[in-house]
């Protein structure tokens, strides 16, 4: 079953003006396969959630979004950048913790 993704236009505006990304290379980035983990959230506030992990660029971001069987469709919340999952995924980080 395919579902469309969908996003707030809004919120794509401020995430690009404040954050230098935006949902645009979120869906760039599934396109071409960057896809590293399809999580569950970790928050017990947002159990409802999941979270992409994706490689945007050199760096790893995390994507919540939500998805509506009904509607057939993913519902993009927001991205940014994370440290956390930058080290987790990233070669580099892999390598890191291999030397020590």
């Amino acid at each position: 079953m395919a579902f469309r993704i969908n996003y707030n236009e809004e919120k794509n505006q401020l995430l690009k003006a404040t954050r230098g990304i935006c949902f645009d290379d979120v869906i760039s980035a599934l396109k071409e396969k960057k896809l590293l983990a399809d999580k569950q959230h970790t928050s017990t506030k947002f159990t409802y959630q999941r979270i992409y992990v994706i490689q945007i660029g050199k760096y790893v971001c995390a994507v919540p979004y939500v998805i509506n069987k009904q509607k057939k469709e993913i519902f993009l919340k927001t991205v940014y950048p994370s440290r956390v999952l930058n080290k987790q995924y990233s070669k580099k980080g892999k390598s890191e913790k291999t030397k020590k």
